[in-house]
């Protein structure tokens, strides 16, 4: 397994297991899988409903505590310092765990700063052993970085072959924050799986189309967790670390970045008005 190092010298999994939309009847199931799969990293959030099942996973699952990378978010509607704080504790409960290895703010909305600076006082207290950020864009990121005691170590952002988010990977190189993908597979639009130059790449190096757009990302320093409810999915999304893409085919497959999102940009005032209003 590749590791990646953050700010703080925490060493990250690069590919890892995310639960977004699993229901909590089935994701215990799926994240022992994914961990007998090989998986170490499993990401989470309290806005996924499912954080308890995780916790339960972890407890089962036979290996180490300090052999996972277990990562969870902060809700918009848990913005504050105080609100934070204490959903923190919560999530601590629900994942029976003593600490979290990497906490983020999940949305750039309400009180974030207030948030943050509750993730700053768990970081010290030793409660998680890195903190960041999700879906910061540029502007929200640098302002950030530039106003509190202790970096973001990571950014969680929406990162795919139609949206590679190069010039936002610019950026947090300059800051030192880890580019943290969501989404790397854009849940199959714009015919993603049957893209004609993945299925030609993807038969050079006898892999899938899948396979060769998570290797994409990976050899491009992105930290990866994508997501099936099949144990053989899961299989071969992990089955990325025996080949390596040509710089020629890493450059084809450059080509396809649309430079926009498949799902909602913050820019957009009706999307903002819909995030916001989760918040109350």
């Amino acid at each position: 397994m590749k590791h990646t190092a953050l700010a703080n010298g925490v060493k990250m999994p690069m590919l890892g297991y995310g639960v977004y939309q699993i229901a909590p009847e089935d994701c215990e199931r799926c994240v022992l899988d994914a961990i007998k799969v090989g998986n170490r990293l499993i990401d989470t959030a309290q806005a996924y409903n499912n954080e308890e099942a995780v916790g339960n996973a972890i407890n089962k699952c036979g290996i180490p505590r300090e052999e996972l990378f277990i990562v969870t978010k902060v809700w918009i509607s848990n913005a504050g310092y105080e609100k934070a704080k204490a959903s923190i504790e919560q999530s601590l409960k629900k994942l029976q765990t003593s600490y979290i290895d990497l906490l983020l703010i999940h949305q750039p909305f309400n009180d974030y700063y207030g948030t943050y600076r509750a993730m700053e006082d768990a970081y010290k207290d030793g409660k998680l052993r890195a903190i960041g950020v999700s879906n910061f864009y540029p502007d929200r990121l640098i302002d950030l970085c530039n106003f509190v005691e202790i970096k973001p170590m990571v950014n969680q952002v929406e990162t795919h072959v139609f949206q590679q988010q190069k010039e936002a990977h610019k950026i947090m190189d300059k800051y030192g924050v880890k580019h943290m993908s969501w989404g790397p597979f854009a849940e199959g639009r714009k015919d993603y799986f049957s893209n004609p130059v993945l299925l030609e790449i993807a038969k050079k190096y006898n892999k899938s189309s899948a396979q060769v757009a998570l290797r994409l990302l990976n050899q491009s320093d992105v930290i990866i967790i994508p997501k099936s409810t099949h144990i053989e999915r899961m299989e071969q999304n992990f089955d990325i670390f025996d080949f390596k893409l040509s710089e020629e085919d890493m450059k084809r497959i450059s080509e396809l970045d649309e430079s926009e999102s498949a799902f909602f940009s913050h820019y957009d005032p009706e999307t903002v008005e819909f995030l916001c209003s989760l918040g109350r």
